[in-house]
């Protein structure tokens, strides 16, 4: 039987009904279309698709479990490998990982991976079998780890190690665990009752999660030593934001992404006013950059009743690097492409100090420059001005200071990163291991996760050896 060269399509809310909520936007797989795309999987002796997942997944494993109705075996085998499973199947780029590599893809679609893995986790979760399938523990601690940071580096790192057989603590500085997975990710991307599901199958792990802890300043890490644990993991994300540097954005109604997602997602604005904690956006607002996070800022933009939502972004479409599919859900919810065009001035009202318009400048395409991308460049005299009532800057992040500022004998990079062995995680510091965007910079969920993982094997291989294991 030939297979059908299209992936099997996931029902989605039509854009005129989901700008005016922030339910979730794809509405996953029936249980028809999960078989019907996981016949599409050629079970290969060599999966080139795992070879493409950070975390490396058993994928044809799992999907042929699914072909045979077998769906809480099927998530037993993802989370073998991965214990966020509905996280991963929403937020995961598996255009660029797994689906990337997978052979069906040379001629067809891929095999709708993330699309699979997502179906499994919901089906898992809606049978109540959660409990039930929790991954067997080895019956004695081996030693006490610490895990600075509930993201999805913390959160991976801090799983595996449960999973090894480690009494394993989280703290988390802020009031609610999730890291960026709660904090930057919209409600309709990632709804915060899967990601509390996801974070309470690694507390029936035996993990310990404590809030309201910032590790390097509420408690130094060589005092974590003292206090008898073996090794510390630093998953602290990048929080530092940065800005357009052009005059004016210090302006009222200039906010940093991570504020504005921050403000939106912890603060339950998504809600008002059942909560009351609105985020006063006016009716016309900009976006400058074009990544994922530019795109969720966007969309939460007009969720939030804002008439006209532009991105500001200085290279062509072809170059912009979200997902193909959030820029596509974005155009089709009514958000307008200023391309080619990059922020010169935000512009104010001297007597209130709030946004009123952004002077921006046309580019044009040049050479390549480090990132392989066109170097935009700037049209003299092509200057215009874009009326504004907000300014979100999403260009970007840095890895958050708190922890290297406090203990200085960790080794940075030159953008202040956590300077790590790519194999393990290890850090300059004996027992001191980093992973997800505080080692790299912004980067993926999955990336972080895949940092976490290889950091808990590094663990579990340092503990061992000192203890002569």
């Amino acid at each position: 039987m030939p297979i059908n060269p299209k992936k099997t399509e996931m029902e989605k809310q039509s854009p005129e009904a989901r700008v005016k909520n922030f339910d979730e936007v794809a509405q996953g797989y029936k249980e028809a279309d999960a078989l019907k795309e996981a016949a599409r999987c050629l079970q290969c002796k060599k999966p080139l698709c795992v070879e493409g997942c950070p975390v490396n997944v058993n994928i044809p494993a799992f999907i042929k479990l699914v072909a045979e109705k077998k769906y809480d075996e099927a998530a037993k085998k993802i989370k073998e490998t991965n214990s966020l499973p509905a996280v991963c199947g929403r937020v995961c780029p598996q255009e660029e990982q797994c689906e990337l590599k997978c052979i069906v893809g040379k001629k067809n679609e891929p095999v709708g991976i993330g699309r699979l893995e997502r179906f499994v986790a919901d089906a898992e979760r809606l049978s109540g079998n959660i409990e039930k399938n929790t991954v067997k523990l080895p019956g004695k601690k081996i030693a006490k780890v610490v895990i600075a940071g509930s993201g999805p580096a913390g959160l991976t790192c801090a799983g595996d190690l449960a999973m090894l057989g480690y009494d394993v603590t989280i703290y988390e500085s802020l009031h609610a665990t999730g890291g960026v997975l709660r904090y930057g990710i919209p409600q309709f991307r990632l709804p915060k009752e899967i990601l509390d599901i996801e974070i309470d199958y690694l507390r029936k792990l035996g993990v310990k999660i404590i809030a309201n802890v910032l590790v390097g300043k509420t408690i130094p890490i060589p005092e974590l030593f003292k206090q008898g644990f073996s090794a510390v993991f630093i998953g602290a994300g990048a929080g530092l934001p940065s800005f357009l540097g052009v005059p004016g954005e210090n302006l009222a109604g200039v906010y940093s992404a991570n504020e504005y997602l921050t403000r939106i997602n912890l603060m339950h604005a998504y809600k008002f006013p059942e909560t009351d904690t609105p985020v006063r956006i006016g009716s016309r607002v900009a976006v400058v950059g074009a990544g994922n996070v530019a795109m969720d800022a966007a969309r939460c933009s007009l969720r939030l009743g804002a008439k006209e939502v532009y991105i500001v972004y200085r290279r062509s479409e072809e170059e912009m690097p979200a997902r193909k599919e959030e820029i596509e859900n974005a155009k089709d919810e009514g958000v307008k492409l200023h391309l080619l065009t990059a922020p010169v001035e935000v512009l104010g009202d001297e007597k209130t100090g709030r946004v009123t318009a952004m002077k921006v400048i046309k580019n044009q395409l040049g050479e390549p420059d480090a990132s392989g991308r066109r170097r935009p460049v700037p049209i003299p005299g092509s200057e215009y001005i874009i009326e504004m009532d907000t300014v979100v800057s999403a260009i970007g992040q840095s890895p958050n200071p708190l922890i290297p500022q406090s203990m200085p004998e960790l080794k940075l990079g030159r953008h202040g990163n956590i300077i790590t062995n790519e194999e393990n995680g290890e850090t300059s510091v004996p027992g001191v291991y980093a992973g997800g965007d505080i080692a790299t910079g912004a980067a993926t969920v999955i990336a972080a996760m895949g940092a976490g993982k290889k950091a808990a094997k590094g663990m579990d291989a340092y503990i061992r050896s000192r203890m002569n294991l």
